[in-house]
């Protein structure tokens, strides 16, 4: 369920001092109301830069979401705004990111944004997944696989994002074409087997008006997508579609139950296919 969201005027002001005293005092707040993890989330500008920062409260259930970012940041490089700054004081986790410009990701069927993300997705597969605590893959979906002998597909050696919402990919139409595209909120980064990123596009690809068959033809520009053996991926469509079921029947948004049918028609399709 998506954290209560509350404006950079309510943190206590030991919190907000301690934050300007990397920024400067601010001049211009913009609020942003995408995104699930964050109670703070805004760009704030100040006379020496720009910056997008994301709080939680240390005592928040989700606080481990915030280390985790804060953790993962420094691996990558090109992949992700950096981290210039993070503050931890009065009872709050507050991050400040290298203020990205660009639009989100659009995923339509037609949107040139594709190849960018699939660019980006590559490059992801090419890093190195760093010697810091991550969930594994096949722990995160040991208990929505069809079978206990399907998680070893699942698991793997390298670094994933697993949240491809395409609010968590800015493309900036502004730069080289094949580098435009950035991916946010590493809170959910795992480690696991190295197609499962171009998998989890998937369902958000059938969520955006693709067919299974088109969905898994831009899977099929990311090379790790080739090392996936079939049964791998039918087990994995299977258990997300477990994943989004419960999702949606918990937290019965319009955008849940969206991404619940677009996991049931791939679950679907993988079973007839």
């Amino acid at each position: 369920m998506a954290t209560i969201r509350i404006g950079l005027d309510q943190l206590p002001p030991a919190a907000r001092t301690a934050v300007e005293e990397h920024t400067g005092p601010f001049l211009g707040v913009e609020e942003m109301t995408e995104g699930f993890n964050s109670e703070i989330a805004a760009r704030v500008t100040s006379a020496t830069g720009t910056w997008h920062i994301k709080g939680l409260r240390t005592d928040h259930p989700r606080a481990w979401t915030q280390r985790r970012e804060a953790v993962v940041a420094p691996y990558l490089t090109g992949l992700a705004p950096a981290l210039r700054w993070r503050v931890e004081t009065a009872g709050w986790d507050l991050l400040g990111f290298e203020a990205l410009t660009g639009h989100h990701a659009d995923y339509a069927p037609d949107s040139p944004d594709l190849s960018e993300v699939a660019s980006l997705l590559r490059r992801l597969g090419e890093a190195s997944c760093p010697g810091i605590e991550l969930r594994r893959a096949e722990q995160r979906l040991e208990r929505y696989a069809a079978h206990a002998d399907d998680l070893h597909f699942f698991a793997g050696p390298h670094l994933l994002h697993t949240d491809l919402n395409n609010t968590n990919v800015l493309v900036d139409d502004d730069a080289p074409a094949g580098d435009r595209a950035r991916l946010v909120d590493w809170a959910w980064a795992t480690r696991g087997a190295a197609w499962l990123d171009a998998a989890y596009w998937v369902i958000w690809l059938i969520a955006s008006s693709h067919t299974p068959a088109s969905a898994e033809h831009w899977a099929a520009e990311i090379p790790s997508w080739h090392t996936a053996p079939t049964e791998g991926i039918t087990a994995f469509a299977a258990a997300n579609a477990n994943v989004w079921s419960e999702i949606s029947t918990v937290d019965p948004d319009p955008w849940t139950q969206r991404l619940a049918a677009a996991a049931a028609t791939w679950h679907a399709h993988r079973m007839t296919g």
